[in-house]
């Protein structure tokens, strides 16, 4: 067997041909008409025992201000090679891993946002499998839309464009002053929702949790998101409505010149009611409600665990008033808040839309497209989730117990009466729903309601008075 040469290197040929190396066994030349000529090592994996080739890569001529990769250049290269698999390495793997590395290295945040929004929205299994019965699959994050959300509108227009490792904490830290100072800017038609405190701390555990995972998944050596200075404590969310002003927007949303389309005003008043979260009402489905729907004796509805903030079942009992709302709002349709042609159920936004309005800015000005409910009525502004509130409120003052009022708000109840309670308690173990006693709760709630609204405003029993 001949060893290589430079003349081998250099010759035309009209087929493919390889020539052995007698110095080094294993390495091979292959010419092509159509490629250059290009340098292999066969060898023995000493780790799976299998027959592999490595290619060692191209004959480069030696020419002025370029690296010379001759003969002897591969021959010593498969020398090195050969000594390590001697060692006992995959030279296979390791190729690999360093190809690997490499493309990790020049990956975008861009890139490393699609990468993670595919990883939490992936489909697995939901709970144990029993029995050998396939299970019903679920995202692997619940709420991976709504990261999604804040890492493509808060972290990809400002760093998108920049290398994963070449991100610094200061990087992150400017994002975040920008955001706080109202500086960033989206690009999109509406303004982002919310004080710039919100959206910072959205940001903050997006781009937190995004690298993050890129360390555990070797993309980066660590995480830039660390000793960022604190944000500021939000101010907690006080809005409750008073009895003047549940009064106002019940008998308001009756008014024949209100333009909000009549289920929007029904759901509003059935979530200050059934003190339910907007997804978890406004998409109640008929096979939803047990036993005989709304006409049961007792009725009940299940929420299904993938429309649960918590991740479980909501067994909600439906108190009289309840179900009169339920009753005029259902119709004939399978869902109780049907959309406008009945074929879906109204949108998770519907309320909150509904009792803001809708405007928008063109050319710098402000376009009023519809006024809310809120400045229809006379009212303070106020969200869906401000209903939740109120109604908890009016049971506080009902005095019904605090547990009971965190059983209605599908709330993890960590004290009761009669102390601190065990957290794994209500996790693994007490799995009772309590449905008597949110019933009786709900019910009470619904009979101060209907109180508050047949009585008159205080300031007509003032007017009252002073004639």
């Amino acid at each position: 067997m001949p060893n290589i040469t430079e003349k081998h290197c250099r010759k035309s040929v009209t087929k493919r041909e390889k020539i052995y190396d007698a110095d080094c066994s294993g390495m091979y030349l292959s010419l092509s008409p159509t490629a250059l000529p290009t340098f292999y090592l066969k060898y023995t994996c000493p780790i799976t025992k299998k027959r592999a080739t490595h290619r060692l890569g191209v004959y480069q001529q030696p020419a002025e201000g370029i690296e010379t990769r001759d003969v002897a250049y591969w021959r010593v290269e498969a020398m090195h090679l050969k000594v390590r698999i001697r060692r006992g390495e995959d030279i296979a793997a390791s190729s690999q891993l360093a190809r690997q590395n490499a493309a990790k290295r020049l990956m975008t945040v861009d890139e490393l946002i699609d990468l993670r929004i595919a990883w939490i929205s992936r489909l697995v299994p939901k709970g144990r499998e029993k029995d050998g019965v396939t299970l019903k699959m679920r995202p692997f994050k619940k709420a991976w839309a709504e990261m999604a959300g804040h890492l493509n509108r808060l972290v990809r227009p400002r760093l998108g464009s920049k290398i994963v490792t070449e991100v610094t904490k200061g990087d992150i830290a400017q994002l975040q002053t920008d955001i706080l100072a109202g500086m960033f800017n989206v690009r999109k038609r509406k303004p982002e929702a919310g004080p710039p405190i919100s959206r910072a701390r959205h940001m903050r555990k997006a781009v937190s949790g995004l690298f993050k995972w890129a360390a555990q998944k070797d993309y980066v050596s660590a995480s830039p998101c660390v000793n960022l200075e604190p944000l500021d404590d939000e101010p907690p969310r006080t809005r409750k409505l008073t009895p003047d002003e549940i009064r106002v927007l019940w008998h308001g949303l009756d008014r024949p010149d209100i333009t909000v389309d009549r289920r929007i005003c029904l759901a509003i008043k059935f979530a200050l009611v059934s003190m339910l979260r907007s997804t978890e009402l406004l998409h109640i489905h008929q096979d939803e409600l047990q036993g005989r729907g709304l006409n049961d004796q007792k009725p009940l509805v299940i929420i299904p665990e993938e429309r649960v903030k918590a991740g479980r079942d909501i067994y909600q009992p439906l108190s009289d008033l309840a179900v009169e709302i339920a009753k005029e709002a259902m119709g004939n349709y399978p869902w109780v808040f049907a959309g406008r042609w009945g074929t879906e159920p109204l949108n998770r936004k519907a309320m909150a839309c509904a009792l803001r309005g809708n405007r928008t800015k063109r050319n710098g000005k402000v376009v009023v497209r519809s006024i809310g409910l809120c400045e229809q009525l006379g009212i303070k502004p106020f969200t869906p989730h401000d209903l939740r509130r109120t109604a908890a409120s009016l049971m506080g003052s009902l005095k019904v117990p605090r547990s009971t009022v965190a059983f209605c708000l599908d709330h993890t109840v960590k004290n009761d009466e009669l102390g601190e309670v065990s957290a794994i308690t209500g996790k693994h173990y007490d799995q009772d729903p309590r449905i008597e006693e949110k019933r009786e709760a709900l019910q009470r709630l619904a009979d101060e309601i209907r109180r508050i609204v047949s009585a008159p405003m205080e300031a007509q029993q003032e007017m009252q008075r002073a004639a």
